[in-house]
C-alpha cells in the first residue's frame, strides 16, 4: 500500500479508481501471481501430483484430506455427506 501511496485505514468502498490502478501496478510489479493465472498454477499442480501417480496426487484423485489429517471420524468436507448403508424400507424378517 505505501508503493501504491494509498492510506492503508482507506476501506475500498471509498477507494478513487486511480488508487485502484495504483494498487494493481503495484501488485503487478512484484510479479506475483493472482487470480486467474494463480488458480491456474495451482491446478496444474495438482495435476502433476496425480500423473506423477504420487501420494498426494492419489488423494486428491479418491477427494479425500491431502496433508495426513485424520480420516476416520472426521473429514466430512472432503469426504462430502455421509452416506449410510440400511435396509430400507420392508421387514428384516
Amino acid at each position: 500500500m505505501s508503493k501504491a501511496k494509498v492510506d492503508i485505514n482507506a476501506r475500498v468502498q471509498d477507494l478513487t479508481e486511480e488508487q485502484v490502478v495504483a494498487i494493481r501496478n503495484a501488485i503487478g510489479n512484484l510479479e506475483l501471481k493472482v487470480e486467474g493465472e494463480l488458480r491456474s498454477q495451482v491446478a496444474m499442480n495438482i495435476k502433476r501430483l496425480k500423473d506423477a501417480g504420487a501420494y498426494r496426487g492419489l488423494r486428491h484423485r479418491r477427494g479425500l484430506p491431502v496433508n495426513g489429517q485424520r480420516t476416520k471420524t472426521n473429514a466430512r468436507t472432503r469426504k462430502g455427506k455421509k452416506r449410510t448403508i440400511g435396509l430400507g424400507k420392508g421387514s428384516a424378517v
